[in-house]
């Protein structure tokens, strides 16, 4: 990665509040200059942050990842003060500068809950969760985690009850965050909110230590803005927390985010080139939301640094794909959270898989990934298809495999031949079953756990799979088909749009067909005849480029002429 970059990976979540710390807690401006192979409609790109003391940061990219920092306001009952998280001051002059430069703001909110002392609950009476044992790592280079199961920490969990609901209730006239009109999040709400929409129900309240070594414990699920004095009694309520002490109350925040539909897939704006926004800026909330746009505008600022193409991930590929274009065509207008449901391809998105969708395009595009996880993952790329062959061409009778397997729930009655494929996708067979039957050539398959594993899984799904991966060629077509970037939507002549939909290109700028489609507001009509436009530029484009130079120099001078 270039020294040029200001780069920010995320590689871990909880470096979402604390990178560009100096960007977050004190004011910046941003100079610029106009690069010189720029076009007139461009504006300019930062290269130099001035911070409020004066210090100057230069750079060829900037990413910025500001948190809840941008003009934060910390709210505990009626008392609001300036602040991005309790004890930093907010960043107010980036925020002025941003808006200075032309992007359009706007406001949300979100909560924590309250700091509890760990020696002060009364664990005994609660659900106790353990973690996962085995636990699984999350990366494909390791086998195992770092720590032994029963070294972990475990969650505990208990409830909320009437007698909370009363104390929140009853005072709502003391709670300012609650009466906001500004927009929260939908999915992780606070525990006012969650008594409003919900009356009458209990309320899980996961009890989370905040690390190996602390001694606070995380109430997850009451976030809460009530003035401190009731938050306590309000947790003393609670089972297993009657002489619980709070250590730091719960607060909300509200902060200013720029509309993302103002960044490209790479997350670079369209307004600044080189500069990058990550994180909550772009409206999401969650840790590894914010991770993923980390990692995408790391990748992204240090390419764009080195002059190559951008690294894209689309919505066929990844989770990524489908949040970046979520959050660049239909824009958000509450904290945007990803979640399965959002994705139309679920079967081939897989945890299990991910190394064979984007490692190798790490490897090759961004830079990304080292040798020893390429190497990983094409030996596992080419033992599952080998596997897949060698299942595929092990033919016996549905009577021999009953034999061969008697605890197999299949038919005898069945006339065609039954592969090995075919069986693994039976719920009761998996490859060690089937090795046990045929060792050789499948007892090799079973020494490696997550190839075993991998090869049940597509087993399983492969006749889904089939019809799935048509429809994805059918969204990459429509990707595949790119719109000028220099397109001007307001003026241009020669496809018919409505304003309507002239105004919403105009602001979004999507990349592709497909991306223009998504965008609330832009008919099938329209649609089309961008489609129709984009395909007479490329025939026409193709027909100059096979003319003689004399007779390109004669068109253009035509061209001018008409202007």
């Amino acid at each position: 990665m270039s020294h040029h970059t200001w780069l920010f990976p995320f590689f871990f979540p909880f470096f979402y509040y604390s990178v560009l710390f100096f960007l977050m807690t004190q004011s910046l401006t941003l100079s610029s200059r106009m690069p010189s192979n720029s076009r007139s409609s461009c504006l300019y790109f930062p290269s130099a942050g001035i911070t409020v003391d004066g210090s100057t940061v230069y750079a060829e990219s900037v990413i910025l990842t500001t948190g809840t920092f941008l003009r934060g306001m910390i709210i505990i009952g009626l008392e609001m003060h300036p602040a991005g998280r309790l004890g930093d001051q907010p960043s107010v002059g980036l925020a002025q500068t941003l808006e200075k430069l032309g992007f359009v703001v706007g406001r949300l909110k979100t909560g924590t809950p309250p700091r509890i002392a760990k020696d002060t609950i009364n664990f005994s009476i609660l659900n106790k969760h353990t973690p996962d044992d085995p636990s699984r790592p999350f990366s494909f280079v390791n086998e195992t985690v770092w720590i032994k199961p029963e070294d972990q920490l475990p969650c505990y969990l208990t409830y909320t009850n009437p007698r909370v609901d009363e104390i929140i209730l009853e005072n709502l006239h003391l709670n300012s965050h609650v009466k906001e009109t500004t927009r929260g999040p939908r999915y992780c709400p606070s525990i006012e909110s969650k008594v409003l929409r919900f009356p009458n129900r209990v309320h899980q309240v996961w009890l989370e230590p905040e690390g190996m070594d602390s001694d606070l414990i995380y109430p997850q699920g009451l976030s809460v803005t009530l003035p401190a004095e009731l938050q306590e009694r309000m947790i003393t309520c609670i089972k297993g927390l009657e002489k619980a002490k709070m250590i730091h109350p719960g607060y909300g925040v509200q902060y200013d985010y720029l509309d993302p539909r103002q960044i490209t897939p790479s997350l670079e704006t369209h307004l600044v080139q080189r500069l990058f926004f990550a994180g909550q800026i772009n409206g999401t909330t969650g840790y590894e939301e914010a991770a993923a746009q980390g990692v995408i505008a790391g990748i992204n600022a240090s390419l764009r640094v080195s002059g190559k193409s951008p690294f894209v991930v689309s919505r066929t590929e990844g989770y990524i794909g489908v949040l970046i274009d979520d959050l660049t065509t239909l824009g958000t207008n509450e904290p945007y959270r990803m979640f399965t449901s959002r994705v139309e391809f679920r079967l081939s998105l897989r945890p299990d898989n991910a190394d064979s969708r984007l490692t190798f395009r790490g490897h090759k595009e961004a830079g990304c990934v080292s040798q020893e996880r390429y190497e990983r993952a094409s030996w596992m790329k080419s033992s599952l298809e080998e596997g897949i062959s060698v299942l595929k061409s092990i033919e016996f009778s549905s009577s021999k495999w009953k034999k061969l397997i008697p605890q197999v729930s299949i038919s005898v009655k069945k006339s065609l031949p039954v592969s090995a494929l075919d069986l693994l996708r039976y719920e009761e067979v998996d490859m060690e079953l089937l090795a046990s039957a045929v060792p050789e050539p499948l007892k090799k398959y079973t020494r490696c756990k997550e190839l075993a594993e991998r090869l049940k899984i597509e087993a399983t799904y492969e006749s889904v799979l089939y019809y799935q991966l048509q429809e994805i060629k059918e969204v990459q077509r429509d990707e595949a088909l790119q719109l000028p970037k220099d397109l001007d939507y307001l003026t241009i002549k020669d496809v018919s749009l409505s304003s309507e939909v002239r105004e919403k290109l105009h602001f979004s700028r999507p990349q592709t067909i497909g991306a223009a489609s998504r965008i609330p507001g832009v008919t099938p009509a329209a649609i089309v005849n961008l489609l129709r436009f984009v395909k007479t530029t490329q025939q026409r484009q193709a027909t100059v480029n096979k003319m003689p130079q004399a007779e390109q120099y004669l068109l253009d001078t035509d061209r001018l002429q008409e202007l």
